[in-house]
């Protein structure tokens, strides 16, 4: 084991550092925008990341949020894919495709098209990947993620969660994966759903460093700083879009250790911003729609949501948005505008 870890080592190459040093900051997830028609709005969607990397993150996620994964055909996610990927050459953030889904066959069919799109694109491109919906044991976790290797050809963020019926990789298999594969993994997505287990797991992984490379914070960012300063964790990723600003302003006060004695009053906005999911309808995409609509980069409010999650997590009806001026009044004004 340890001649193998010590390989391991010698094969993290320069080129792999110089991933792992990049991968990190501010991550957020795009919320995918729909047509009145529940078609998916590519050209929304295109226009939701030029303002986002506008902002100043370093990352840009898509599809990665419940309903892009779970509600959209492997076709509207390669069709996304593929428009965000040919404007991701013109960005300062880096594009991180999502590659997973109900199995691993969907998810190599969308890890494939991933690297043509690098090939073809922006070789800085990278993919996210959370557990397929029908793994169950460890032994699943690990035969998913060692396939996706096999195609990969870039850093692989590891989502830590997907729904309670799947466990989240042990420590000790994120370990594994990156020692095996070094220029593939050690970059995870920390977010199982109890936040007290999230920082034990997330103090573990720090403490394996290396192969483990950035551990980034997650669910909304809401223990973001707590887990930067006290346990050194290295950027977030969340479905957020519509806070860019905030999540790139955040970041850079990190990484300058907070010279000018602003983080808290930043992080603090941001905590205020976020609460906007309590108070207006459809959780965490509710107040991002009037946001983003109100900004004239959607062209509706519709959503697809799932129909009846116990029965069938794949079927969909639409939903659309309403809500009157005092409200869109208070997103805006919360949001920073």
């Amino acid at each position: 084991m340890r001649i193998v870890a010590t390989l391991a080592a010698v094969a993290f190459s320069c080129s792999a550092a110089l991933a792992a040093e990049c991968v990190r900051g501010a991550y957020p997830i795009l919320t995918t925008p729909y047509l009145a028609d529940g078609a998916v709005d590519y050209e929304s969607l295109v226009k939701e990341a030029e303002w986002a990397d506008a902002a100043g993150v370093d990352g840009i996620i898509w599809p990665q949020s419940d309903d892009s994964i779970d509600l959209l055909t492997v076709e509207e996610k390669k069709r996304g894919m593929t428009a965000l990927a040919e404007r991701s050459a013109a960005f300062n953030a880096r594009l991180c495709l999502g590659v997973e889904g109900r199995d691993t066959a969907e998810m190599l069919a969308l890890a494939r098209h991933g690297e043509e799109l690098a090939a073809r694109c922006d070789s800085r491109i990278i993919f996210i990947s959370r557990p397929a919906d029908d793994c169950r044991t460890q032994e699943d976790l690990e035969r998913y993620y060692e396939a996706l290797a096999a195609v990969a050809k870039r850093p692989v963020i590891i989502q830590t969660y997907n729904g309670d019926k799947c466990p989240a990789p042990s420590v000790e298999l994120l370990v594994n994966l990156a020692t095996r594969h070094p220029a593939i993994y050690g970059w995870v997505k920390e977010e199982v759903r109890d936040g007290f287990e999230a920082n034990r797991r997330m103090a573990a992984e720090l403490a394996a460093r290396p192969p483990l490379k950035t551990i980034f914070s997650a669910w909304g960012g809401w223990q973001w700083l707590y887990q930067s300063r006290r346990l050194g964790s290295e950027g977030v990723i969340s479905e957020r879009a519509a806070l860019a600003p905030m999540l790139a302003e955040i970041w850079r006060l990190m990484e300058s250790k907070d010279e000018t004695g602003k983080l808290d009053a930043a992080y603090a906005k941001y905590l205020l911003a976020i609460n906007l999911m309590q108070t207006v309808p459809g959780d965490l995409r509710g107040y991002q729609l009037v946001f983003f609509k109100e900004k004239g980069l959607f062209k509706t409010t519709v959503s697809r949501v799932c129909a009846d999650k116990a029965k069938d997590p794949y079927k969909w009806k639409l939903e659309v948005l309403e809500v009157d001026d005092g409200v869109k009044a208070e997103v805006m004004r919360r949001c920073g505008e």
